[in-house]
């Protein structure tokens, strides 16, 4: 998975990723040619006493050095570069992707693990990218480089090396293996604090009137300590690397300098030669190091590039169509043909077998008990989901063939928990139509164009979220307009009279409310009854209370005989 996303995203910067390999290769090679350097000093310059020849090589490392920290630095900085632009692509890719999912896709994975994929997920997979480019495409060529270096210099005391490699790979690659199950329980435990601490953010009024906090505290609790736990058994393998391979650096050393000495006392190797064969160890080790440190981000990213790519993967179950419808005849008219919907693995459908019929110039009410199939309904017309049976019509086209731009257009859902954002009424109100001007924002409004608003309208009531959402709405002006039960947070006579200006105002679209309330739709033109998913009764106020038992039995449980006649 990791392999696959790196090769998908990293294809556009192919060129500034060689440029960053050769430089990478020009300035390890600077790297393995200065223990060489320094060996000739020792050897011909300090031995023989020859000063014309230390400041000469002298220079010459100067100048390996200089072009190996240009170098250095070049690579570092396309390193830097490259692994930025691909968290800003990945981290794209999945809110484009997040942004096409249906309301079935959101609820499968969850806002906050949505949220950790999409930030710590990719954060992870950049880190890796930018350790490897500035790191790992080194590490192989300082390691290989340095194994023929040293040979060049004494191939016996090289003998050491054929122990002192396999025994770091087999120690580095044993910690490495029972590492990859605990970063892949770290991200989920991570998902686990971000949604306890979200619905603790979110329900802070329920848990204080309730007086919960004790509660809650030992439920953020349990959770914290379940991350701490994943990431100190983590830790303690991480912890355990280094020693492992310091310990092995330090006995290889040793060795060398041993079997060295022995070797300078026999005559076989010069006193530079050994420094420079102890030099080029401590490259090979280096870079044997460098690759414990990426093998050690390797197994946290794979598991968030798995995360990442089963949402880049996941197909929307609401698909644009291939050849979108992109005109109507603009009439308003809305048809539900025996719609059936079912959510995936459920036993039963939660909606059976139902139609409606809405027109323009006419106020269709649902109502039912809790349950019902209300919400879930109103949500098959602007495509929330698709129906999994029979067809939603406006104007007598299949809404799964209209062009999402024209639905938008057409029909406008005011949601049972209206959602405002950040900013202003005015930019809140121009959501649905960017251009509108001052005077259209005004004719739907009675407050403040630039009073501000906090994320999700919280620094407003919830009758103001309610007024707010439905001027939002009456700004776009669409044909259908589709009222999920967004007047329950009015008073009556708010309620009146909103309703009073509503009908005003919709005159001549379809207007289709769904109520808990019944004051709110006893005086519709239309009031479709549902009861466990199914249409049981259609049909005006007076007619349902003499004929529907079930619309009669919610209506006298709001009002008494006298009121409800």
């Amino acid at each position: 998975m990791l392999i696959r996303l790196l090769r998908t995203h990293l294809r556009p910067y192919r060129k500034p990723i060689a440029l960053l390999v050769l430089l990478q290769f020009l300035q390890t090679c600077a790297s393995l040619y200065l223990p060489t350097l320094n060996a000739d000093i020792i050897d011909n310059g300090v031995v023989n006493g020859d000063t014309g020849y230390i400041l000469r090589f002298g220079a010459l490392m100067v100048g390996v050095s200089i072009v190996q920290v240009v170098c250095n630095i070049g690579a570092v900085y396309y390193g830097a570069r490259t692994a930025s632009a691909l968290g800003r692509d990945v981290r794209g890719a999945i809110f484009d992707r997040v942004q096409s999912f249906s309301a079935r896709e959101l609820g499968h994975f969850g806002a906050p693990s949505l949220i950790t994929r999409t930030t710590n997920d990719v954060q992870q997979v950049q880190m890796l990218v930018l350790m490897a480019f500035t790191l790992m495409v080194s590490a192989p060529i300082m390691c290989v480089g340095g194994i023929v270096m040293a040979l060049g210099q004494d191939v016996p005391l090289s003998a050491v090396l054929l122990a002192v490699v396999p025994v770091l790979g087999v120690s580095v690659t044993l910690i490495v293996r029972r590492m990859r199950p605990l970063f892949r329980t770290m991200q989920e435990r991570l998902d686990t604090v971000n949604r306890v601490l979200r619905e603790q953010i979110t329900g802070n009024r329920v848990i204080r009137a309730f007086v919960k906090d004790g509660y809650e505290e030992e439920r953020f609790r349990r959770a914290n300590a379940d991350l701490t736990d994943v990431s100190m058994a983590t830790g303690r393998l991480m912890a355990l690397m280094f020693p492992v391979v310091m310990t092995v650096v330090n006995v290889s050393s040793v060795a060398v300098v041993w079997f060295g000495a022995h070797r300078i006392d026999s005559g076989g190797m010069q006193i530079g030669a050994l420094t420079a064969f102890l030099a080029y160890l401590m490259q090979i080790v280096m870079a044997v190091m460098m690759a414990t440190f990426m093998f050690m981000m390797v197994p946290r990213a794979e598991v968030c590039a798995e995360r990442i790519e089963e949402v880049l993967a996941t197909e929307s179950s609401v698909v644009p169509p291939a050849e979108p419808v992109t005109t109507l005849d603009r009439r308003g008219h809305l048809e539900v043909k025996s719609a059936d919907f079912r959510y995936p693995g459920a036993e039963e459908s939660v909606l059976k077998d139902v139609g409606l019929v809405a027109r323009p110039g006419e106020t269709t009410a649902i109502i039912g008990s809790t349950g019902s199939g209300k919400s879930t309904l109103l949500g098959l017309v602007p495509r929330l989901f698709d129906a999994t049976g029979g067809e939603v019509l406006v104007d007598g086209v299949d809404v799964r063939k209209l062009d999402p731009v024209l639905m938008a257009k057409t029909v406008s859902l005011v949601p049972q928990k209206p959602y405002l954002f950040s900013g202003t009424v005015a930019t809140n109100l121009r959501y649905g139509k960017p251009d509108a001007s001052d005077e259209e924002l005004w004719h739907a409004l009675e407050n403040g164009l630039n009073a501000p608003i906090a994320q999700g309208g919280t620094n407003v009531s919830g009758g103001q979220r309610q007024r707010l959402a439905i001027a939002r709405t009456l700004v776009q002006k669409p044909e259908i307009y589709l009222f999920d039960d967004s007047f329950s947070a009015l008073d009556y006579e708010t309620d009146a009279l909103l309703r009073e200006a509503l009908r005003r105002e919709t005159a001549d679209s379809t207007v289709v409310i769904v109520a808990q309330r019944v004051a709110t739709i006893r005086d519709a033109d239309r009031i479709v009854v549902l009861d466990e998913g199914r249409v049981v009764g259609t049909g005006r106020h007076q007619e349902l209370m003499a004929e529907n038992e079930t619309y009669r039995e919610i209506v006298l449980s709001q009002l008494t005989e006298a009121e409800a006649a």
